[in-house]
């Protein structure tokens, strides 16, 4: 930080004091930690801003804003971004930890209906103070709240749209069923993904896959220009009722995986994926067709029920090659949301047994948050300007 900018912070800071008193406190915290944010982008970045240098590596972008519940009350942060280089400041770090945390913790013991006094130890532990009851009952509240909030904000327009179920063990009505835990997740045209939404139903029936859909378009969501997903049947009639027209690539991976039930002989799953995986990997479509029609006919003699298969499914899964080639390989497949899920089961297991529905989504939908939130900070999953 230049010796201008410590002048005009302390005069600032000073200016604050002076007409606030300790009452602000939490204002004179905020300027600080604006200022120091800066300051290690700066460094980060090895220019100033606004400063030509040939040392520098990438650029400043402007700032996001944040609220952050501090002891001080809540602050109004602006988070320096970068363009080229990844950079989050190192003030914030630990807090981001401590608050997904404090979060998951609150919602591991609600789902798990632990009693509030045991919740209560838990955030001792996390916070390093006591917590009264109280408290306790008001931040699960303010949770619910927030996620809540989340998973009806605006929308806009999204380029591409992933979807996805997994499944998770719920009581209801005095048996445990598996549920299913239906995720959207969008890139814009900036190549940018976020998460659109998540909703937790009895099942991938028609009905619930539609309600959720139509849930994001009265959202905002609008100029889905390719839809990927598997061949669920619930899931391929709402999609065909909520978005019409909308061109749709069938997942590659678990297109192939379905092949397999149609392989009479377990001595030729190998060849049989090598040969999908050649159709999958050709520069265009118009070779993945041809590739496609050798591998029909190959089969017909010795597989003629995978043969028929073939011919009817896989076209399904080549609709990606009328995308930029740079965009294909990532939405061939619903790999994205594999790992995610991956993740959601690693930190939901915990719980083993949800009590209710509300409690599965009020965890799910933490969880996603915190990983929305790191992919809007990240770098670009696709590069917009790719032909």
């Amino acid at each position: 930080m230049t010796h201008h900018n410590q002048s005009t912070l302390v005069q600032e800071v000073i200016q604050v004091l002076a007409e606030q008193g300790l009452d602000g406190l939490a204002q004179v915290f905020e300027i600080v930690l604006n200022e120091a944010m800066k300051a290690e982008r700066s460094q980060v970045l090895n220019a100033n801003p606004y400063e030509r240098s040939p040392e520098r590596v990438g650029h400043a972008n402007g700032f996001k804003p944040k609220s952050v519940l501090s002891r001080l009350g809540k602050l109004q942060l602006q988070i320096p971004q970068t363009r080229g280089v990844e950079f989050y400041p190192s003030a914030l770090e630990r807090g981001e930890r401590s608050e997904r945390a404090l979060k998951l913790a609150l919602a591991e013991m609600y789902v798990q209906g632990v009693s509030t006094r045991k919740v209560k130890a838990v955030l001792e532990q996390l916070c390093g103070s006591e917590v009264s009851s109280t408290q306790v009952s008001r931040c699960a509240a303010q949770l619910d709240e927030e996620v809540a909030a989340w998973r009806s904000r605006p929308l806009g327009k999204i380029k591409y749209v992933l979807l996805d179920a997994r499944y998770e063990k719920v009581r209801h009505g005095g048996a445990v069923v598996d549920c299913a835990v239906l995720i959207a997740i969008g890139i814009d045209e900036q190549g940018q993904r976020t998460i659109l939404g998540v909703s937790v139903k009895l099942s991938e029936a028609e009905v619930h896959w539609r309600e959720f859909l139509s849930s994001l378009i009265d959202r905002g969501l609008h100029g889905v220009e390719l839809i990927v997903s598997d061949d669920h049947a619930g899931l391929k009639q709402a999609r065909k009722a909520c978005f019409p027209g909308v061109p749709w690539q069938r997942c590659q991976f678990h297109l192939q995986q379905n092949a397999m039930h149609y392989v009479p002989q377990v001595s030729q799953r190998t060849e049989v994926a090598s040969d999908l995986r050649a159709v999958f990997n050709a520069p265009n479509r118009e070779e993945a067709n041809r590739l496609l029609g050798l591998t029909v006919k190959k089969y017909q003699a010795t597989a003629p029920a995978l043969s028929q298969w073939m011919e009817t499914n896989v076209p399904e899964s080549l609709t990606v090659f009328q995308l930029p080639a740079a965009h294909r390989r990532r939405l061939r497949t619903t790999n994205v949301l594999e790992r995610l899920n991956q993740e959601l089961k690693r930190r939901t297991r915990v719980a083993t047994l949800f009590p209710n529905e509300a409690s599965l989504l009020r965890l799910v939908t933490a969880l996603l948050m915190e990983t929305s939130e790191d992919w809007e900070t990240g770098k670009r999953y696709l590069n917009p300007e790719a032909v």
